[in-house]
């Protein structure tokens, strides 16, 4: 090892290069190597010092480097190979990676040296047509689905985005927003939606996914728009710095979704319409009898109590046919109303955590997703044993409702809580849904569970009376808390399986 080339300075250098560098002596044995030699060829410093040049190239292209070695010393100060020659090379592992090959002269002491540069050109070549083909195959997948893209420096509060975003924002020419007026154009009843998925993406506990819809008020033509938002939060030091998404434009898929759930809900009204119809006139069959003798018979005791010779006896047996039709006609109310719930209900384990989420899915699907939902599950909630239609049905009738009363009062931040905690004492889960609705007046909260009673212009009042008797054909209560003092709380027990 000569002292020109074992200096701090020149061994500093070296390693600042990213190309692999071996110096070679007049001998071909490597004297001096540099951090991307070493990583190259899988050796560390003092191994490949000493080594010849040629341990380092397979056997069958040695020969090769030879050519190159002998064409170069034939004239080093003219011919020098700058990087244009490739040659193959040998790792510690026996891996054969294609290379391109440098030779330069250096002399120290009057000795010669070869200061040899490698770099893998094929690998490099390779990652560059492999960026550039996934870019263009993002390009083309941005373009087919008219996707905007936005870049959020948390840490100087702007926003980049490109053509599309701007059109989706109507921000003209700008390529740079800040945070204020990228939220400004959201829809106020959408910002907690938006306020709860960011939040939830800023958690460095959490997987930094950003996943929201919401709607957007264009700046420049007010036109407004169903917006989806998927990104991904960067963070440095347990701190964000930076949120990288895309956005599409969903307002056909929305507007398609609201007329495919009108158009269920017009149907579940007529079919409930016409339930109701049936049933009505099934009740009023069956009491039309019973309760046409029983104003007979009342008719005929009001007479016989006016007539001057009135008989005690005669107008008690009149008494006891009214008492004896009344109680016919309650026999054949039960009688039809056991007929109408005829079948055997099939139970089974279901976890009540899966379930809300179930229902919460299907509330959306049906169009009832402009709400921001906060959950208080149980973890390793026992299992209930209940039917699994009927749960499902009376938590998407309670869920249905609350939105209804939160859209009718026009409430700025709508949300509901869906908290689920445990009665060990009695062996039973509970279940609450909440809304920030104005709430049920007291003045009709004694007829809430009426059936036919209601205070929507399209309903018919069987949803929270069927809802109470599925949950007691479940073994369980559903009642309506009355010491709430904001919105309304529903409440619902279910037994454990065990």
């Amino acid at each position: 090892m000569i002292d020109s080339f074992t200096g701090l300075s020149f061994q500093t250098l070296l390693n600042a290069v990213s190309d692999a560098i071996l110096l070679t002596d007049d001998s071909d044995h490597i004297v001096l190597t540099n951090v991307a030699a070493q990583q190259l060829f899988g050796y560390v410093d003092h191994e490949l010092c000493g080594l010849a040049i040629e341990e380092l190239i397979p056997p069958h292209y040695r020969d090769l480097y030879q050519y190159y070695r002998e064409v170069y010393l034939g004239k080093p100060w003219k011919r020098d190979i700058g990087n244009d020659r490739t040659l193959v090379v040998l790792t510690r592992d026996k891996q054969e990676l294609k290379v391109n090959i440098g030779l330069n002269p250096l002399t120290a002491h009057d000795r010669f040296y070869i200061l040899i540069t490698l770099n893998i050109s094929d690998r490099r070549r390779q990652a560059e047509v492999a960026l550039k083909v996934s870019e263009e195959r993002l390009w083309l997948a941005k373009q087919a689905a008219a996707l905007g893209v936005l870049d959020f420096d948390l840490e100087n509060n702007v926003i980049h985005i490109d053509k599309r975003m701007r059109e989706l924002w109507g921000c003209g020419t700008e390529k740079i927003m800040t945070y204020e007026k990228f939220i400004r154009a959201i829809h106020p009843k959408d910002y907690a939606t938006h306020q709860a998925a960011f939040e939830k993406a800023m958690d460095p506990a959490g997987d930094g996914h950003y996943l929201a819809e919401f709607r957007v008020i264009n700046a420049a033509d007010g036109f407004e728009r169903w917006i989806t938002i998927t990104g991904q939060v960067h963070f440095e030091i347990r701190r964000a710095n930076r949120l990288v998404g895309m956005a599409r434009d969903i307002t056909k898929r929305k507007t398609l979704e609201k007329e495919l759930q009108m158009q269920r809900a017009e149907s579940e009204v007529l079919f409930k319409q016409q339930v109701a119809i049936h049933t009505a006139s099934a009740i009023a069959h069956e009491l039309n009898q019973p309760l046409t003798a029983i104003s007979a018979y009342s008719e005929v005791t009001l007479r016989a109590m006016e007539s001057e010779a009135f008989n005690i006896d005669e107008v008690r047996q009149m008494l006891e046919n009214c008492v004896k039709q009344s109680q016919h006609a309650g026999r054949r109310l039960h009688e039809l109303v056991a007929f109408l719930q005829k079948g055997e209900m099939v139970t089974e384990k279901l976890s009540l955590n899966e379930m809300v989420m179930d229902a919460l899915k299907i509330a959306h699907s049906e169009g009832y997703n402009d709400f921001h939902h906060v959950l208080h599950l149980e973890p390793n909630l026992p299992a209930v044993l209940a039917n699994r239609l009927h749960i499902q049905k009376t938590l998407v009738n309670l869920l249905i409702n609350a939105v209804e009363s939160m859209r009718a009062a026009n409430v700025s931040s709508p949300a509901i809580t869906i908290a689920i905690s445990t009665l060990n004492e009695k062996n039973l889960a509970t279940v609450s849904v909440r809304d920030t609705g104005p709430g049920i007046d007291q003045e009709i909260v004694r007829y809430i569970f009426d059936p036919f009673f209601t205070t929507k212009p399209t309903g018919i009042g069987m949803g929270l009376s069927i809802s109470r008797a599925l949950i007691e054909a479940n073994g369980g209560q559903l009642w309506l808390d009355p010491d709430t003092t904001e919105g309304a709380k529903f409440n619902f027990t279910l037994p454990f399986a065990s």
